[in-house]
């Protein structure tokens, strides 16, 4: 199921958290209830981690990763970037990325097995990010802004898109990325679905003020469980959506 929880009253909560089918790192300082939320889904499943990024509270803005890697900010100080060795699982690759665009949750979206990335990202980047993600990367606008990271979510089960994306777009992406798209919002109505949601494959994390015909999109475009451990069909999917945007 998708949970609804706040970071110090932001309902951005994928800019404080970076969650994966591997780990979890969020940021420093938040309340108790905000880490609670995260250690009752994920306890005894995934390790969490508590860190900062260039001495910053923006992990998720800061950082890109799957299960088989993490990429970080240039900006990481070496004491940062050795915390994040010693947490994670082995197997994770972990790297600091030089790249001009330096926040890499902005302009990289993947899964486990694709990345769509920013136009305009260096070469290097993409070579890194193709070789410690382990995945296929593509260069992508989504509804024509180049912020690819700031308005997509998708795991390996599904996705969301900017509201503002067209069919034809996103059947041309369904069909790059081998997974079933939708467009929706979080938070009511807000189009940063990257800041606005945290999610792998078993269970996502989303602002206190998303609705909850936002939630039961998400639910079910990720394929996440209720308390049943029944995932809603298509129809359950899209007639929601459909009805908050006519």
């Amino acid at each position: 199921m998708a949970s609804r929880v706040h970071f110090e009253n932001s309902n951005e909560i994928g800019v404080f958290s970076r969650l994966t089918n591997t780990y979890c790192l969020t940021a420093l300082g938040g309340s108790q209830n905000f880490y609670s939320t995260f250690e009752s889904e994920l306890k005894g499943h995934i390790p969490l981690i508590q860190c900062s990024i260039a001495g910053t509270r923006l992990i998720g803005t800061m950082t890109t990763g799957n299960r088989h890697g993490l990429l970080v900010s240039g900006a990481t100080t070496d004491q940062e970037l050795q915390h994040l060795r010693s947490s994670l699982p082995d197997g994770v690759a972990i790297q600091r990325i030089d790249e001009r665009l330096c926040a890499l949750g902005n302009i990289v979206a993947c899964n486990d097995y694709s990345a769509l990335v920013h136009p305009e990202i260096d070469r290097e980047s993409e070579e890194i990010i193709s070789d410690v993600l382990q995945v296929d990367v593509f260069r992508q606008t989504i509804a024509c802004t180049p912020l690819v990271g700031t308005y997509s979510k998708f795991t390996n089960n599904g996705g969301m898109f900017h509201p503002k994306v067209t069919m034809e777009e996103l059947d041309e992406l369904s069909s790059l990325l081998q997974i079933p798209l939708v467009a929706g919002t979080v938070n009511r109505g807000s189009c940063s679905l990257g800041a606005g949601l945290s999610v792998n494959d078993w269970t996502g994390f989303v602002g206190m003020a998303t609705t909850s015909t936002e939630i039961s999109v998400v639910e079910g475009m990720f394929r996440l469980e209720d308390a049943s451990g029944n995932t809603k069909s298509v129809d359950e999917i899209y007639n929601p959506l459909l009805d908050t945007l006519v």
